[in-house]
């Protein structure tokens, strides 16, 4: 079974390319952290190249940035090419099939980069007056999450 569950955020912007057929495929790096051994002082984290194809690329270009949360559910690849020195390179990489928020949503003007603010109303005084008792809109408007 080649299965892969992982929790990060991502070390840099997904960069988006398109096959000459025309499909998108995502590229970005995610940081897991790794649990510290007794006696370490600094946290560790492990580095994993990930490639998302199709719409989900699309969507990682779209909504995701450096320092999202996310999980991911995917399976290891490998590869090998050819550099530009001529030496033979071999790529381990995740191709990811399901990708989820785990963060909150990012807002340019907050230092640490996260908000507990709702999507629909970023005021920070938001009473979810909008809301039935179970979260959903009383309006009876279907709401446009982004995945």
């Amino acid at each position: 079974m080649n299965k892969v569950i992982l929790s990060g955020n991502l070390a840099r912007d997904p960069e988006v390319r398109y096959t000459q057929s025309g499909k998108a495929v995502a590229t970005f790096a995610i940081a897991v952290s790794r649990w510290k051994r007794p006696g370490e002082n600094q946290p560790t984290a492990d580095f994993f190249n990930v490639v998302v194809w199709d719409k989900k690329a699309e969507f990682c270009s779209k909504y995701l940035t450096k320092g999202s949360r996310i999980l991911l559910e995917g399976r290891l690849q490998s590869r090998s090419y050819e550099a530009q020195d001529g030496s033979k390179r071999n790529v381990i990489e995740v191709i990811a099939d399901e990708i989820e928020f785990a963060g909150a949503k990012r807002q340019q003007d907050n230092d640490s980069g996260y908000s507990n603010s709702n999507a629909r109303n970023s005021d920070s005084s938001y009473d979810g007056s909008d809301m039935n008792d179970h979260g959903i809109d009383k309006s009876g408007d279907e709401i446009d999450i982004p995945f």
